[in-house]
């Protein structure tokens, strides 16, 4: 027995002795599946303490809130929302602001209440682009999971998570809620889990999807397939068998490959979604076919990778063209989902602001800030010589890629909200809410920013299966998963309260600077977590590795 396996079983032994609710899955089920996940080279995630959420309860009510639903309609308050278990039963309005509440309205038989008077409910936040690990780094588990669900993100969409058959095995201790941790849809990438060589051919493009599609890891399955630049006969196949087997696609378009398969074309052989902005542009080339890269251009630079990203923005039609409003409807015929994760790259736009984000300090972990660091080897840290013309250009490449965003959604479009964390001085969680921000920059209402980050994510996440009008999460319904986040301030009139850290704020009683906001609850499956004493814990996950460092370090006597 290994020291790491032999001290799992000595704490799994002291777990067992702690008072365990009926909250909590069975412990004894718990340790066995640890001990073979360890035993299997797997890591082990933290398990969920007996004091780590409340509940699901029998019959829980949320007294008094106000509700943004997610759908795009408007704010409606007081209501009390009634959970029985891991679902919403009931979302019933018992009075107007300003009167007293009619107490004859409200539902009774509560085995628990929550007064939420004058706090704001939210469906749970969706990231729709996630790594429990940045850039090559071994998955962070616990301290990823708690920086999501303490910034209100309750569903998370690996593409991927971790390898494969790790990401599935959190994904079913997550659905049994065994760990705290966001519900979790696994996109796996070709090739991913056997030992069948290179996707290389149509044939064995098609043989893979069925493998994966088949792949039963503790009862999880993936959802769905995280592509990147292939040959064209090769993602056509992909992308059919994957539909075949009810999987959602979606692709970051390598610049290595968009000369001959821009968004567009990906689009045409049925992709259902691009992340970032890869092959976007390229498809609104109307003067040439390649993008116009400097001679001395290198891929595998990362300055230039992506420092002539930046100029995109004036090699593309303009807005409001014929090229830019064609583009726009072929989209919309296709059914095709934008999920742009602005907030990922816009350091190239402000590297200061990014490196400069005040929740680092007590939030970043060490490890995480070194791979940030200017690298000649770490992706996304590019940062050789990082100029004031390298941000003009990205700041006009913004400015047009939000235009579209903006111009896509006002036709019906779906955009989505993705962060992309853990490269480019971002955070996971606290960079997911920046996200929204930049989409609010982009000329989305507080609304719809609020329905992008809800029931548009649900619904691309349902639609691979046939289910976007069976959802199952994504907005306040009866009927729906109990996926909840609790904030003491309107998001619509400051979205920075939805930070972990909140937003600052003049107290004119006292006349002195505090905080408000950062969200108060996070509710998944009906259990009801304290986000901010989650938050607690990664601050002291980062203070511990921070005092580890400065003792690893420190010269003998």
């Amino acid at each position: 027995m290994n020291k790491h396996l032999a001290l799992l079983h000595i704490s799994l032994a002291v777990i067992t002795t702690l008072v365990v609710t009926d909250s909590v899955v069975a412990q004894t089920d718990v340790n066995d599946l640890a001990i073979e996940r360890l035993e299997n080279g797997m890591e082990v995630t933290t398990l969920r303490r007996a004091d780590e959420g409340d509940g699901p309860h029998e019959r829980l009510i949320l007294r008094g809130a106000t509700i943004i639903d997610g759908t795009g309609a408007p704010p409606m308050g007081p209501v009390d929302i009634v959970i029985e278990g891991d679902r919403i039963v009931e979302v019933k309005p018992v009075g107007f602001p300003m009167a007293p509440i009619n107490e004859q309205r409200r539902p009774q038989n509560a085995t628990k209440e929550l007064d939420f008077s004058g706090m704001y409910v939210l469906p749970g936040l969706i990231d729709m682009h996630a790594h429990t690990g940045g850039g090559g780094k071994a998955p962070q588990p616990e301290y990823t999971y708690k920086l999501w669900m303490g910034n209100g993100i309750t569903t998370s969409r690996g593409v991927g998570h971790g390898e494969m058959m790790w990401a599935l095995g959190e994904k079913a201790a997550s659905d049994r809620n065994e760990i705290v941790a966001p519900r979790m849809f696994t996109y796996a990438r070709p090739g991913e889990g056997w030992d069948r060589g290179s996707v290389d051919s149509p044939e064995k493009a098609r043989e893979w999807v069925r493998y994966a599609a088949n792949v039963d890891v503790e009862g999880a399955h993936i959802d769905g397939l995280k592509l990147t630049s292939y040959p064209p006969d090769i993602m056509e196949a992909l992308i059919d068998e994957a539909h075949k087997h009810g999987l959602g696609t979606v692709a970051h378009l390598a610049q290595t490959g968009v000369s001959r398969m821009n968004a567009l074309d990906a689009a045409r052989l049925g992709l259902d979604m691009m992340t970032h902005y890869y092959g976007l542009f390229e498809a609104l080339f109307d003067d040439r076919t390649i993008q116009d890269f400097p001679n001395d251009y290198n891929y595998n630079n990362e300055q230039h990778r992506f420092g002539q990203v930046g100029r995109l923005w004036y090699q593309s039609a303009d807005r409001g063209s014929e090229t830019w409003n064609a583009l726009i409807e072929e989209f919309l015929d296709l059914d095709f989902g934008l999920d742009p994760t602005m907030t990922i790259y816009e350091a190239s736009r402000d590297v200061m602001r990014a490196r400069e984000a005040e929740w680092h300090e007590e939030y970043t972990l060490p490890s995480q800030w070194d791979f940030y660091q200017p690298s000649r080897e770490a992706h996304g840290s590019y940062w050789y010589y990082w100029t004031s013309e390298d941000e003009y250009h990205w700041n006009k490449f913004y400015e047009k890629w939000m235009q579209f965003l903006n111009d896509y959604k006002n036709r019906g479009g779906i955009v989505t909200t993705g962060s992309d964390s853990g490269f480019i001085y971002k955070l996971y969680g606290f960079d997911y809410v920046r996200e929204l921000e930049l989409l609010r920059e982009a000329g989305f209402s507080p609304l719809e920013v609020i329905r992008a980050a809800t029931y548009h994510g649900a619904l691309q996440l349902h639609k691979p299966k046939g289910m976007e009008n069976d959802l199952q999460f994504g907005v306040i319904q009866a009927g729906l998963k109990a996926d909840l986040i609790v904030v003491d301030k309107n998001p619509l009139a400051n979205l920075k309260v939805l930070y972990g850290t909140g937003a600052p704020m003049l107290n004119d009683d006292t006349g002195k600077l505090e905080r408000v906001g950062g969200i108060s609850y996070t509710i998944k499956d009906g259990i009801v977590y304290d986000a901010k004493k989650l938050l607690e814990d990664v601050r002291r996950m980062v203070a511990d590795a921070k005092a580890r460092s400065i003792t690893d370090h420190e010269e003998p006597n």
